[in-house]
């Protein structure tokens, strides 16, 4: 199994998720720039963080027309496994891999803060390692996070399980005090219908050594490893 990260300029999660996955995997990661005309044969590829190109027009709406996302969006329709963190959710949205939209925060404002999130689904390869409706502490780092789609499709989502985090408090409540960003039903990840493509705002990346005091992402990335 072979991973890569995307980088894109204003991309500023790459080294923290290559750090992670080579520390998971315990072997080296392909950097990807946007200019790439192929994916190296990497196997999953991810998509970090960061502000790529700006945020200018809006969050990913560049970003989705480099070069290196016609080879994605192959791989992704191929069946390969495509993984959007954060400005890589927004991508992937943008890009019409995964269904929905980032939208601005409700209140306007950059939020920066350690959230907890309640597993929605563990079949995926990403929450196969985490228990049905177990809570982690991960830390959100966006101004459009805020997750929208119309009814038709937060029905089909969840009809065919595709949500995998919902926002919420320490002990699993969902309301809206436990609700970031304003997201629809507190959606906080997603993954396609085919269930090789994920996207999530927050970062699990940021909350995968014991450097940081908290470890509750680690077990994704872990998963991962043992089931792809």
């Amino acid at each position: 199994m072979k991973f890569g990260v995307v980088i894109f300029p204003g991309s500023n999660c790459d080294q923290d998720l290559i750090q992670v996955l080579e520390e998971t995997t315990g072997g080296a990661v392909e950097q990807l720039w946007h200019k790439d005309t192929d994916l190296k044969g990497c196997d999953f590829v991810f998509i970090p963080g960061g502000f790529s190109f700006g945020d200018y027009l809006r969050s990913g709406a560049i970003a989705k027309l480099s070069p290196i996302m016609s080879a994605v969006i192959e791989h992704a329709n191929n069946g390969g496994y495509v993984m959007g963190i954060c400005n890589g959710f927004q991508i992937l949205c943008e890009s019409g891999l995964l269904e929905g939209a980032l939208l601005r925060n409700d209140n306007q404002l950059f939020v920066c803060e350690n959230i907890h999130l309640k597993t929605a689904t563990t079949n995926t390869v990403i929450t196969r390692g985490l228990e049905q409706d177990k809570v982690v502490k991960i830390p959100i780092a966006h101004a459009e996070g805020r997750f929208f789609a119309d009814d038709e499709t937060i029905n089909s989502l969840k009809e065919n399980d595709q949500i995998l985090f919902y926002y919420s408090d320490e002990s699993g409540n969902v309301n809206n005090d436990t609700n970031p960003n304003g997201s629809v039903q507190n959606i906080a990840g997603i993954t396609n219908k085919n269930r090789n493509v994920f996207g999530m705002m927050p970062h699990p990346e940021r909350a995968a050594s014991e450097k940081l005091f908290n470890t509750d992402g680690k077990a994704m990335f872990e998963a991962i490893l043992e089931t792809v």
